[in-house]
């Protein structure tokens, strides 16, 4: 079936990305800075007006993740996604930011000497789902399973199943861990 909207597997393929899995859908639009810093799963999906930054830094992405729209994802400190991650419309990720106290001058054109970015790798566990228009800052671990509302922003780690919202976000609730069951059943086939 012709989807003129996504790259097909040779255009996937000649991007020159690090590793490419299986079943992979990603929008024309897609903007791939840095591609030989990218690793995609398999049963991935990345949508429109998406932008993966790892000119410095690394990203991976596991296998059944989604990326929506409007997504950017800054990988300077590196950014690891693991398995069965849903990341909703306009979700930002950031493993690199700038200083914004004030003792240092901001932004990527000033001297590197006059800035004190802030780097640290982002990791987000399996089954963890990001709600749309939410901010990830550097540094920040994502465990299995935690629920990331829309229109949060996470500055700390968050627990395993455990539901996040709010600027900043905090716990609001717990998820059932039934999603690790239905897993297992899609890797065994049932």
């Amino acid at each position: 079936m012709l989807n003129p909207g996504y790259y097909n597997e040779i255009d996937l393929a000649e991007l020159g990305l690090k590793s490419l899995g299986d079943n992979v859908l990603v929008a024309r639009d897609a903007i791939f800075v840095g591609v030989q810093n990218i690793s995609i799963g398999s049963h991935v999906r990345i949508d429109s007006n998406v932008t993966l930054a790892a000119s410095a830094g690394y990203l991976h992405i596991g296998d059944y993740v989604h990326v929506g729209g409007g997504c950017h994802v800054n990988c300077s400190g590196g950014v690891e996604i693991g398995d069965y991650v849903a990341i909703s419309q306009g979700v930002k990720i950031y493993s690199a930011s700038d200083d914004y106290s004030g003792e240092y001058m901001t932004n990527p054109t000033v001297p590197h000497a006059l800035r004190k970015d802030q780097i640290g790798e982002v990791k987000i566990d399996d089954h963890v789902i990001i709600g749309s228009g939410s901010v990830i800052l550097p540094g920040v671990h994502l465990a299995k399973g935690a629920a990331v509302g829309a229109l949060s922003v996470v500055k700390k780690n968050a627990e395993e199943f455990k539901i996040y919202a709010g600027a900043p976000a905090r716990v609001v609730g717990t998820r059932s861990r039934n999603v690790e069951v239905l897993a297992r059943n899609l890797a065994l086939g049932n």
